[in-house]
C-alpha cells in the first residue's frame, strides 16, 4: 500500500494539498499573495520536483522546479531582509 501511495506520487499531491490549504489561510489572514507565494513557492517547486523522481519522469523535470526554486527562496529572503530594516 505505502509503496503504491509513494511511487505513485499521490504522497506529494497531499503535501501539495496541505500547502494549498495553508496559503488559503494564510490569505484569509490578509497576507498579501505575493508574500504567499514567496513563503510557500520554493516548497511547491521541490514538492513538484520530489513528485516528478517518484513517479520516474525525465531529469529535467525533476531538475527544472528545483533550480527554480533557490531564485524564489532568494528573493522571498531579500525581501524580508528589506521588510525588517
Amino acid at each position: 500500500m505505502m509503496d503504491w501511495f509513494l511511487q505513485s506520487g499521490h504522497a506529494a499531491d497531499m503535501i501539495l494539498l496541505v500547502l494549498a490549504l495553508e496559503a488559503v489561510w494564510l490569505r484569509l489572514r490578509n497576507w498579501r499573495w505575493a508574500e504567499i507565494a514567496g513563503l510557500l513557492g520554493p516548497a511547491v517547486l521541490l514538492v513538484l520536483g520530489l513528485r516528478a523522481a517518484l513517479v520516474g519522469a525525465e531529469w529535467y523535470w525533476i531538475a527544472a522546479p528545483l533550480a527554480l526554486s533557490l531564485p524564489l527562496h532568494l528573493f522571498d529572503l531579500r525581501m524580508r531582509m528589506k521588510a525588517r530594516r
